[in-house]
């Protein structure tokens, strides 16, 4: 019974060697100086702060919020349309309900000014 788990073993040892080598040769290889650039926040939305008490902009999150929202519903549309004649009605209903609510989310989303960056 163990020699049918001995390839798994074999992938996790090659995987787990890899990538300790790219560790290594990363830390061998690469420049270890901190500039002010290196440092520098990216792909946040916000720059760096002392005190966490400071106020910031939440609207960079309410549209990650939307993209999860849009995202969801594509994630769902594609199999279920593929499926749509297997599973008759009731997927159509389940997935008109499914639409309903997120529509609802970026209905009050819009309402809140997500939308609006002036």
């Amino acid at each position: 019974m163990l020699e049918n788990y001995l390839p798994i073993a074999i992938f996790i040892i090659i995987a787990v060697v890899l990538g300790l080598l790219m560790l290594g040769l990363g830390f061998l290889f690469g420049k270890g100086a901190k500039t002010k650039a290196k440092l520098s926040p990216y792909e946040c939305g916000f720059e760096e702060f002392e005190d966490a008490r400071i106020p910031f902009d939440v609207r960079y999150y309410l549209v990650a919020i939307l993209f999860i929202i849009f995202d969801l519903e594509i994630a769902f549309l594609f199999p279920w349309a593929i499926a749509l004649d297997q599973i008759g009605h009731v997927g159509l209903i389940s997935m008109v309900i499914f639409l309903f609510v997120l529509v609802i989310g970026f209905v009050y989303e819009w309402n809140k000014g997500a939308l609006d960056w002036d």
